[in-house]
């Protein structure tokens, strides 16, 4: 079997499945496991934005979108050499990976019959589903379920961790982006209910949207997560140094910044990871510390 992934979490996924050495290409930004890097690369994108602001990436983003035009391209001659029988894809959203249906006209183009599984999660639950759909399709059936087993089991520890604190829980303000803020929707929302807090504007389930600062003041948090999209600790600490003192933000004792990659916007195994750190922010007298390489404090 050959399998192509054109997402972070699904490459992810195919490595915690046992099937690392069945992956014949990957998306530009799959960095985990690092074997992943050893890869042919099948994706990428048209954006140049090393060294850009969050205020220009989103403009630049913004724009392209307005103007019907991709983020991202395919290399249809490494596709068609590779001959994949499983291509892993997306169609939650375009600004993070190639959809689906852009693949699946590819690939009739390219006369390949490669099965393609669009991983869509919007829970918890879904993300964790979503190694199911990927053992369903590798014939790895059995190792997706004791995964997945193992995941709901540890949700479930974190939960019972905190089930039994007082009330009212901390006031949690998640935030994938700066300029403009945007909330941390889809799973995040259930992380942080796991975790033992009260999620802010963000719903159960809903998309990511674009927030004004007044309502983010209005919202009063207590505890502001920034997991900004596509950042790693160290640039995600570098991109929340605006927020360290920003007016709508008053009322937060603690902003933390955590590395959204690893832990946050890649639907894959390591949310629960996530999970576990969110956890240990918001109730380390029961969670213990938060681990310096996953989180730092900036106020």
């Amino acid at each position: 079997m050959k399998i192509v992934s054109l997402l972070p979490s699904a490459t992810e996924i195919v490595f915690a499945l046992g099937l690392g050495e069945a992956l014949e290409g990957v998306s530009f930004e799959c960095d985990f496991p690092p074997e992943a890097r050893d890869k042919a690369v099948v994706s990428g994108t048209v954006l140049e934005l090393d060294g850009a602001g969050a205020a220009d990436i989103d403009a630049a983003v913004r724009a392209r979108l307005a103007e019907g035009q991709p983020i991202y391209t395919l290399d249809r001659d490494r596709i068609r050499a590779i001959q994949p029988d499983v291509l892993l894809a997306q169609d939650l959203c375009e600004v993070c990976a190639v959809p689906s249906g852009v693949v699946n006209d590819a690939l009739e183009d390219l006369g390949c019959a490669a099965r393609v599984v669009s991983l869509d999660p919007v829970t918890l639950d879904d993300v964790i589903a979503g190694i199911g759909e990927v053992g369903e399709a590798t014939g790895r059936e059995d190792h997706a379920r004791v995964l997945m087993t193992r995941l709901h089991d540890r949700v479930d520890d974190v939960r019972a961790l905190v089930a039994g604190l007082p009330r009212p829980r901390p006031r949690v303000l998640p935030l994938e982006w700066s300029e403009p803020p945007f909330s941390a929707g889809h799973w995040v929302p259930d992380m942080v209910d796991a975790a033992g807090g009260e999620c802010l504007l963000a719903p159960p389930a809903s998309r990511s949207r674009p927030l004004a600062w007044d309502a983010v003041a209005s919202s009063r948090p207590e505890v502001v997560v920034f997991a900004p999209c596509g950042h790693h600790l160290d640039a995600a600490v570098e991109a929340a140094r605006p927020l360290r003192d920003h007016p709508a933000l008053a009322t937060a004792s603690q902003l933390w910044v955590v590395d959204a990659d690893a832990y946050f916007s890649r639907p894959g195994p390591r949310v629960v990871d996530g999970v576990e750190l969110l956890a240990s922010i918001l109730h380390p007298e029961r969670a213990g510390p938060p681990d310096p390489s996953r989180a730092v404090r900036l106020r």
